[in-house]
């Protein structure tokens, strides 16, 4: 596998009130093509602020991020909202879409406005609606967003994510606002998505969800303290991997 992601001593810092904080601190590692990482740690350790930093939603203090190919920090704002429109795809905790758009019409907007595969609408519409279809959603293509559950509205924003086909996927903790029987459906849709290829990064305090990737880097203080593999090779039971990321966590003080 080829490395897609790779972030070289990272750092990221604010000034408040002529104190400065520095959130990251010399953040080094790799994401392959494929790979899906969970990122976990205590509240205010920096989790958010190292996805939003990685995915060039936020310029870093300094370090590098290389993505593609591409270091982010040394492209133009335009340059960086085309690399976040046609090859990144995001899902927030808090499900923002447009209230006076339908549920399909605000999974298609992304596409609406990528000039990335000059296709026509109707062409973009029915990716859409493949899409909702994959997901189980598309009974509520012509819904508003409050007439939908949770964990729908969830599903629809995985769908408006892969709308632009990204070669990755960031997503910041995406069941946070969930029950846990919707979380697991997300979570499952995102477990799919991965072993179709999709190469997801996310940030989650919920042990259960990231007992489902590969990967779980853990961060304190703005440093990352530990990793751990979960290997599919071992052929772990769900309850196992959870398990074995919850021991894991407990030596690290979680």
């Amino acid at each position: 596998m080829s490395v897609i992601l790779e972030v070289k001593d990272l750092c990221k810092t604010y000034i408040i009130e002529k104190r400065q904080n520095n959130v990251l601190k010399n953040v080094n590692f790799k994401v392959e093509e494929g790979d899906m990482i969970a990122i976990m740690g205590p509240s205010g350790s920096g989790k958010s602020t190292l996805l939003y930093s990685v995915s060039g939603m936020d310029l870093p203090t300094a370090g590098s991020v290389i993505f593609d190919g591409k270091k982010l920090e040394k492209l133009t704002s335009n340059e960086l909202s085309e690399v976040r429109l046609n090859e990144m795809g995001f899902i927030f905790q808090q499900m923002y879409m447009m209230k006076n758009l339908t549920i399909l019409d605000n999974i298609v907007l992304p596409a609406i406005e990528s000039k990335k595969n000059g296709e026509s609408k109707a062409e973009k519409i029915k990716r859409a609606e493949d899409l909702m279809r994959k997901l189980s959603i598309i009974d509520v293509a012509d819904n508003d967003i409050n007439e939908v559950s949770g964990g729908q509205l969830q599903r629809a924003c995985i769908c408006r994510s892969m709308i632009n086909k990204p070669k990755i996927l960031f997503a910041d903790e995406p069941t946070g606002a969930l029950n846990r029987t919707a979380s697991t459906e997300v979570m499952n849709e995102l477990i799919k998505l991965n072993e179709e290829g999709t190469t997801i990064i996310m940030v989650t305090h919920d042990a259960k969800v990231a007992a489902g990737c590969k990967r779980v880097l853990y961060i304190v203080d703005g440093n990352i303290k530990g990793e751990l593999v979960l290997s599919d090779n071992e052929k772990l039971t769900a309850a196992d991997r959870e398990r074995k990321l919850n021991n894991w966590l407990m030596d690290l003080g979680w």
